[in-house]
């Protein structure tokens, strides 16, 4: 009976014939039917133009890796394409589990102190707040003085806070004040190497008594979005996800 079915088995050629007009989801699915159908749907010479066509960078590798097979180079980039390409996933916090506290002072005196929840203040779709200030808040206020400017973010309940804007120095005599951080922080849990190319941006309107509040990215000088914000700022409010690991 054994001889039979062997006799019934396609030869190793056809296999290979076949196997150059499969997809690499067929591929690999055909190689699991047993291990001759493995041998042949993984040979190189089935997977070259595969990985060619759409890693050529990977396929270039076999020169310097030649025990590497192309079934394997183009699972890798297939994962990493993957990778690239997956959405990001929702933040873990909203705009209802934070608050933003601001505050301005000259010579160690406050001029006006918020403290308000950023989903009371008005947005436009993007991480950027705007609130209004006590009326007179700003009366008295001259040119040159010595300024200092706190923006942080708190987490509900007072659990995390985080420093988004520290400045010290000299306020001009215009009606409208805005102010950049230094590049904040990178969000990685595991590196403060690389910046985070994003600063936060902090302005006072002292005619219409309003201040705003903002994360920019310095590419473009556009505000990010809301998700992408709450994001960033995840990292430094909760608790890292790869404590423990």
């Amino acid at each position: 009976m054994s001889e039979t079915r062997s006799k019934n088995l396609p030869p190793w050629e056809a296999l290979v014939m076949v196997a150059h007009y499969l997809d690499p989801q067929t591929l690999a699915l055909a190689s699991c039917v047993s291990k001759s159908w493995c041998q042949a749907m993984s040979l190189d010479v089935v997977w070259q133009p595969l990985c060619s066509s759409s890693f050529p960078s990977l396929s270039n590798l076999k020169i310097s890796y030649p025990s590497v097979p192309y079934h394997r180079l183009y699972a890798t980039g297939l994962a990493a394409f993957k990778r690239r390409h997956k959405p990001p996933s929702k933040p873990r916090i909203s705009i209802d589990n934070i608050l933003f506290t601001i505050q301005l002072s000259t010579k160690g005196v406050p001029i006006f102190t918020i403290a308000e929840a950023a989903s009371k203040m008005n947005n436009n779709q993007v991480f950027k707040f705007d609130v209004d200030v006590k009326h007179g808040s700003f009366k008295g206020i001259k040119g040159l003085e010595e300024m200092k400017v706190t923006w942080n973010v708190v987490l509900k309940g007072w659990e995390a806070i985080f420093t988004m804007m520290d400045w010290q120095g000299k306020l001009s005599c215009r009606a409208v004040e805005g102010w950049f951080s230094e590049e904040l922080p990178c969000a990685g849990c595991c590196s403060s190497e690389v910046g985070s190319g994003i600063v936060a941006d902090l302005k006072v309107d002292m005619k219409v008594e309003k201040v705003s509040v903002g994360i920019l990215r310095v590419v473009d000088w556009r505000y990010v979005s809301i998700e992408d914000g709450l994001r960033y700022l995840q990292h430094f409010l909760l608790p890292c996800q790869c404590d423990g690991m």
